[in-house]
């Protein structure tokens, strides 16, 4: 078997059988394959498109690179989440506590920032002491004693992935819908869980820009886990606004506290409140419905913050930020964004928005980066707010004020204000399911 007849088959359009897909894989992993034939292959993907069975086959492959995590040992039934990645998406720090105070483990790996999107990773080491790298003997330990733990990536998960994301980075074939399907579900898949909800952000700080590309990419996804054994659902929710009202590492774990408290945001709260139904009926705690009570629940009688604290104190932080999040160290300097005129906000590009924090040091503008998890934007106003020429949009927090400028410069790009008042935007699009997708809106 030849890569370049591999290469023809797909740049004609052709269907790669499961043999040759499995060569591909194997020998670019080893070696045997250069990154001139791969960066060919990608293209040819790219234009000529996968159908769901090789991107199936594709994303196996890519699983099983690396390590298989068995979570075996730990009790019960497993739900995992994935984010597409958004501004202000500190949901998994809400949704998780809520899942395992409603009985069902949470054992989930997360990724850290680049760009302008913000990584749970890097959230949850604004905590003090919080270890997010722990030996498999101990993340296990975690998630049996307080019912969920969150650390960082395994670095052997899925290293097929690591070098064809690194080739499609460099090649414009990342916004390719089979490739960023196999990726995100290989790493799924070599996670271990039993049911894997998926957020699939749509709007103008989400990869996927458009509703149609969010819907084609949440039924690849669903149709990859279910073929996989794994019970999996997609909801397709809006990226096209920030998520809460503040982004940025600490400012985000402090939102998602307020939230767990039953005081957060009322976007946040309800993109939450949505997920973890849809993690707890796949674990099979009853229909949706019901199951949006239970999530309710634990937030309303405390039993989800416990839980988050819990796992905090078993990963090493200081529970005490999370008890007091005045505790949380702060930003020693911060900038009023003033309204430059009157009327109502119509959009904000929220990555522009995400941008702007990671100018403030919130972010990662390379991979060497170091996080300042102080910095970042708290949002006075967003979308469909009055506002008078003068108000206070939004205050930056920074450990630098030389920074402040680049930074305000984006976010006031990022904000269009006008004299008519803007339509409510929904806040989650569809439901993705093996049987089909179900509007929301």
């Amino acid at each position: 078997m030849r890569m370049y007849d591999i290469i023809a088959k797909k740049r004609n359009g052709e269907t790669l059988s499961e043999e040759e897909i499995r060569f591909m894989v194997s020998g670019y992993v080893k070696g045997e394959i250069p990154d001139y034939q791969m960066s060919a292959m990608l293209m040819a993907i790219y234009f000529q498109g996968m159908d769901d069975r090789e991107t199936a086959i594709l994303t196996n492959e890519v699983a099983h690179s690396g390590d298989m995590v068995d979570l075996s040992p730990i009790e019960g039934i497993k739900a995992d989440k994935h984010s597409t990645g958004g501004v202000g998406d500190k949901t998994t720090l809400v949704v998780a506590p809520i899942v395992a105070a409603c009985g069902v483990k949470v054992a989930k790996m997360s990724g850290r920032g680049l760009g302008h999107t913000g990584g749970t990773v890097d959230k949850m080491e604004s905590i003090p002491g919080m270890k997010t790298t722990l030996s498999e003997k101990e993340f296990f330990r975690v998630v049996n004693t307080a019912g969920l733990s969150v650390i960082g990536q395994s670095g052997n998960l899925a290293p097929a992935d690591k070098k064809l994301y690194a080739l499609r980075d460099v090649t414009a074939t990342v916004d390719s819908i089979p490739l960023i399907a196999a990726s995100i579900m290989s790493k799924k898949l070599a996670a271990g869980s039993d049911c894997i909800l998926l957020d699939v952000k749509t709007g103008s700080g989400a990869f996927m820009k458009t509703l149609e590309n969010s819907v084609t990419l949440a039924e690849k996804m669903v149709a990859i886990g279910e073929q996989e054994g794994k019970k999996t659902m997609a909801l397709i929710t809006n990226m096209d606004i920030p998520l809460g009202n503040r982004i940025g590492n600490s400012l985000e774990v402090i939102e998602a506290v307020e939230t767990l408290k039953g005081r957060g945001p009322e976007d946040l709260t309800e993109v939450c409140l949505q997920l973890a139904a849809g993690m707890l009926f796949l674990a099979g705690k009853g229909s949706l419905t019901e199951c949006r009570a239970l999530a309710e629940k634990a937030i309303e009688d405390g039993s989800a913050l416990s839980r988050l604290i819990a796992m905090v104190e078993a990963q090493g932080g200081d529970t005490s930020v999370i008890k007091d999040t005045s505790l949380f160290k702060k930003a020693p300097f911060h900038k009023e964004v003033i309204a430059e005129k009157s009327g109502y906000i119509t959009h904000m590009n929220t990555e522009l928005c995400g941008i702007a924090s990671s100018l403030l040091g919130a972010g990662r503008l390379t991979k060497d980066s170091l996080i300042d998890h102080t910095a970042g934007i708290v949002l006075c106003k967003k979308v469909g707010d009055q506002v008078q020429k003068g108000d206070v949009i939004a205050v930056l927090y920074a450990s630098e004020e030389e920074l402040f400028a680049a930074s305000e410069k984006e976010l006031i790009r990022a904000v269009e204000i006008h004299a008519d008042r803007p339509e409510k935007m929904p806040l989650i699009y569809a439901r993705v399911t093996k049987q089909g997708i179900e509007r929301l809106i």
